[in-house]
């Protein structure tokens, strides 16, 4: 449900609207999630402290949960919004070096995984 609407064909728009339709908490969930993304795609910064306020009273614990934990690293999602900067080079090189880690697994010992791990570099 998380697609955006404009990706999707007739028939897919409509089932998730009789979805959406037959469900209140889901049609609340629907939208949060929705603000949510646009306003991270969009850079809204300022629409932040208003999306909490409705995820924290929407009845939904999922969403107040989630509420609570950006408040609890309020700056870093602050942040967020403005930076360009994204930890996805740094999380990609970690993933790496755990595969590399996990195929001699049981294998060899460091020195073959030092190697490996240098070939790739």
């Amino acid at each position: 449900m998380s697609a955006n609407l404009g990706k999707l064909n007739e028939k897919q728009k409509r089932h998730i609207g009789q979805i959406r339709a037959g469900h209140p908490d889901l049609e609340r969930a629907y939208q949060l999630g929705q603000d949510f993304v646009m306003m991270l795609a969009e850079r809204r910064e300022a629409d932040l402290d208003t999306w909490l306020t409705q995820a924290a009273h929407s009845g939904l614990p999922e969403f107040k949960k989630m509420a609570n934990g950006i408040r609890l690293d309020y700056a870093a999602v602050k942040a967020a919004f403005s930076s360009e900067w994204s930890q996805g080079q740094v999380e990609a090189q970690v993933n790496c070096l755990k595969l590399q880690k996990r195929i001699v697994f049981g294998r060899a010992n460091f020195d073959l995984l030092r190697l490996r791990v240098l070939c790739r570099v």
